[in-house]
């Protein structure tokens, strides 16, 4: 077949094709040590703290949509077609600061100033979305950006400053929209790209029939979704990761829809594409969805790449679990679906043939009798992976509880039911007592391990509390938080 071996992109105001990319090539890597743009810096190198912020521009249905992401994880065969913007950019006439910039200053936004960069790149695309943030929406936009001097009260204050200092209408951003978008659209050719040494190949599917193909025809390929998993393959642990077959360019893996009774999520889409949808389907998931990772983190993962990779702690398989959700699986041509629930078998092992990949996700719409919940634990509020999470379903009728689905995450090798809990409420009414009994039968249905997120004992008792919460809520309509002393 007819394919091209070049990945090509914008970066800042310049045209980039490079003939020979390797699947484990990070964007970071590429801007600081070939390109000397070293306004973007690698601390932690696993998608944690921020300080590797760029802004990544793609075409979504013909339209220029730009998001910050973490480049450390970023692997650079994943930006063809993309505008890449580094902090750099953001330099006006005769080196005259940015308004996020000017901001920053203004309001001593900046302490040892390694992590600043990465802060402004932020502040530049939450600016650049919401010219006028409230302190809830600057909080958010943050989550992923980590100070170690512990200076966010002037950050904070600087990014509710920033449209003091300039408009969004006047940026580089804007003003360029048009000839950007023109650029871009010129990039794409619609072939499939093979691209790097033969041991360690970029392979990126023309569509998702192509992917497809892809899978039969490197059936160790490995697939890359948004990377937040597998750049930490790369940069921690030194895996090889080629051949590996990229899939954040295909629009087709990435629809998100409500088709009759339920919202169809395809694999490939990101957090973020999914936000809008299920915040208003499933509006028990808005706050936890907020919960997931960081800003940057959102952007570049999948709700798809969550479940596949099968991780015990991932955020979205207990709570799609409670709700009954259903994967289909596709290998070639063949389709199939399965009960979310069955995909896990054991720890790191799924009902997932060669060459088989998880296509769509379907999650039945809740409805008018059905009480729904989503918690998460973790060490860190923002941006922290979960000690426990769990999704709560019940059908109550009459105060009395005639169905009921609990699933958690980080108790059990995989993704797990409450099943002796479900049975302990199932028939009895929505009373202190009920759930009491229920949180003692957790401990038939688990045996948590230990380890630094959390002893088993601790575990145990966060499971049985997060019950405990759900009723509390229930039996007050008031969402029960933790308060200081």
């Amino acid at each position: 077949m007819t394919y091209r071996t070049d990945i090509r992109f914008l970066l800042n105001g310049k045209t980039i094709s490079l003939s020979s990319v390797g699947a484990d090539q990070t964007l970071l890597d590429f801007l600081r040590l070939e390109c000397r743009l070293t306004g973007t810096k690698e601390g932690c190198a696993e998608g944690d703290c921020g300080a590797c912020t760029t802004l990544v521009g793609r075409l979504v249905d013909g339209n220029l949509t730009y998001a910050p992401v973490n480049s450390c994880i970023r692997f650079l065969a994943s930006v063809d077609g993309c505008h890449v913007v580094t902090v750099e950019y953001l330099s006006g006439p005769e080196g005259r600061l940015h308004p996020v910039q000017q901001a920053m200053v203004e309001h001593h936004g900046s302490q040892c100033g390694f992590c600043t960069p990465g802060f402004i790149m932020s502040l530049y695309a939450l600016w650049m979305e919401i010219p006028e943030p409230t302190i809830r929406q600057i909080e958010i936009a943050l989550q992923g950006n980590l100070c170690r001097c512990t200076g966010y009260a002037p950050i904070i204050k600087a990014a509710a400053a920033i449209n003091h200092y300039g408009s969004p209408a006047a940026d580089h951003l804007n003003t360029e929209r048009v000839v950007v978008t023109e650029q871009l659209a010129s990039l794409w050719d619609g072939l499939r790209i093979i691209s790097g040494p033969e041991d360690n190949l970029s392979i990126l599917p023309s569509d998702l029939d192509d992917l497809a193909e892809c899978l039969l025809e490197y059936p160790n390929g490995t697939i890359i979704a948004g990377a937040t998993d597998v750049g930490l393959w790369v940069n921690k642990f030194f895996r090889n990761i080629g051949p590996a077959i990229f899939t954040g360019h295909l629009s087709d893996f990435k629809t998100v829809e409500v088709q009759g009774d339920a919202p169809f999520i395809g694999a490939g889409a990101s957090y973020t594409d999914c936000q809008e949808s299920l915040s208003k389907h499933l509006p028990h998931l808005v706050t936890y969805w907020d919960r997931i990772a960081g800003w940057q983190v959102r952007n570049m993962g999948t709700v798809g790449g969550n479940i596949a990779n099968g991780s015990p702690i991932g955020d979205t398989p207990p709570v799609l679990i409670a709700l009954g959700a259903q994967i289909q699986l596709r290998c070639g041509n063949e389709r199939r679906d399965l009960p979310l629930e069955n995909f896990f078998i054991d720890y790191g092992k799924q009902d997932r043939k060669v060459g088989e990949f998880v296509e769509s996700i379907r999650v039945p719409l809740p409805k008018n009798d059905e009480r729904n919940a989503a918690y998460k634990i973790s060490k860190r509020r923002d941006d922290d992976i979960s000690s426990v999470a769990v999704g709560i379903n019940m059908v109550v009728t009459n105060e009395i509880i005639v169905g009921c689905r609990i699933a958690y995450g980080g108790m059990a090798a995989t993704p797990k039911r409450a099943a002796n809990a479900e049975v302990a409420l199932i028939g009895n009414s929505l009373t202190k007592a009920s759930f009491e009994k229920a949180a003692v039968a957790l401990n038939e249905d688990f045996k948590p391990l230990s380890d630094w997120r959390g002893s088993a004992e601790y575990r145990m008792l966060l499971a049985q509390n997060l019950l405990r919460r759900f009723y509390l809520e229930q039996a007050s309509d008031t969402p029960v938080q933790l308060v200081s002393a």
